[in-house]
Formats: structure tokens, sequence, C-alpha cells
């Protein structure tokens, strides 16, 4: 017994694993870049604040690149999203919709996007776009499924709509009622708060 417990306290005390936030990137088009906005104000920075302040260790990145489509999503992925990433939040597709991109262009990049994140160990959370009634039943119908669609297919955390409760409202968008405002993006981070606390614990329980 007594050579039990002198083994015992003669063994070094394990280290306790440092905890550190967990890594976040915003990747998307102008409205994750903060599109006329300070930095402080655009999507990325107000969701990691509004996270914090409920308590979660989080350090978001913002990789919104104003003007981006899907398919130039996709070709800087990879030096957009480093290594030692714990998640990344994808909102592409509004660029693809007001250009009138073949929807199947649309869904070819991100399928990609999620797909190479997915290979090197990187869960998805999918923020949603919906296309303009003005485009036609047909494109709409093609357009909005893509999201659906995919996170079906990858079992991603989906927020079907980013722009759910702001989209084409003077008071929560710039003067181009396509991008916006302060209490635009403040509206956005607490409609998408609780798909991103779900997507949270998806990461701390190691899911993909």
């Amino acid at each position: 017994m007594l050579l039990f417990a002198a083994a015992t306290l003669a063994a070094p005390m394990s280290e306790p694993r440092a905890a550190r936030p967990l890594k976040l990137v915003a990747f998307g088009d102008s409205l994750t870049a903060g599109y006329m906005l300070p930095a402080d104000a655009a999507f990325p920075a107000v969701l990691e604040k509004a996270l914090k302040a409920k308590g979660h260790d989080v350090a978001i990145s913002n990789a919104g690149v104003s003007g981006d489509t899907a398919t130039g999503g996709l070709d800087r992925l990879d030096w957009s999203v480093p290594d030692g990433t714990d998640g990344v939040i994808v909102e592409l597709g509004a660029n693809d919709m007001l250009r009138g991109t073949d929807p199947a262009v649309t869904r070819k990049a991100l399928d990609a996007i999620v797909a190479r994140l997915q290979a090197r160990g990187i869960p998805v959370l999918l923020a949603g776009m919906r296309a303009s009634t003005n485009l036609g039943p047909d494109y709409v119908a093609r357009f909005d499924a893509i999201y659906p669609d995919l996170a079906k297919q990858y079992g991603l955390v989906l927020y079907p709509f980013f722009l759910t409760g702001i989209a084409g409202d003077p008071a929560f968008n710039l003067a181009d009622r396509l991008h916006p405002n302060p209490r635009g993006v403040q509206r956005i981070v607490e409609g998408i708060l609780p798909s991103v606390e779900t997507f949270l614990e998806r990461l701390q329980a190691g899911g993909r």
C-alpha cells in the first residue's frame, strides 16, 4: 500500500490541456465582409460579440470578399481557410443570383466548397440564400433548392436564409437595399445565433 502510494506521489501529474477559443471562419461575400461598414459592425465581429456574451469562447475571422460568387469563393478557399480552423460559416450565392448565374453552376461550386472543407476535417454551417421572384419560378425553384439539398447531402447545420427579417427593408439596409446597415447586421446575428450555437455544440462534440 505504501509502495503504491509512493509510486503515485512520484508519478508526474499530466498537464491540463490548454483551453483555446474555437476558431471559426466566416466565408462569404459582401454580406459577410461588411460592405460600407466599420470592421466592428460587420457580421463576423457582431456574431463573435454575441456568442461571447452567451459564454462561448470563440474567435471568428472575416473571410468575406465583396462581389464574390460561389465559384470565386471556391477559387480562394484554401488560402482563406487556414489549417487549424475548427468550423466555417459559408455564406455565398447572392451575387450568383443577382447576375442570373445558372443555379447548376452555383450548386457545383458550393458542393465543391463543402466537400473540400469536409475532406480537411473542417465542419460547415451553410447559410442559405433565396432568389428574387423576378427571375421567374423555374430559376427560383432551382436556386432555392441548392442549400437544403446540400445540407441534407452532407449533414450540415443549415440557416435557410441569411437575410431573414431584413431583405428589402429600408430600415435594415443601406440605400441600395441590398446590403445590411448596422441594425440589419444585428438582426441577422439575432436570427442565425441559435443555428450557430447548434453548430458549436457539434464542434465541441467532435461532429462533422
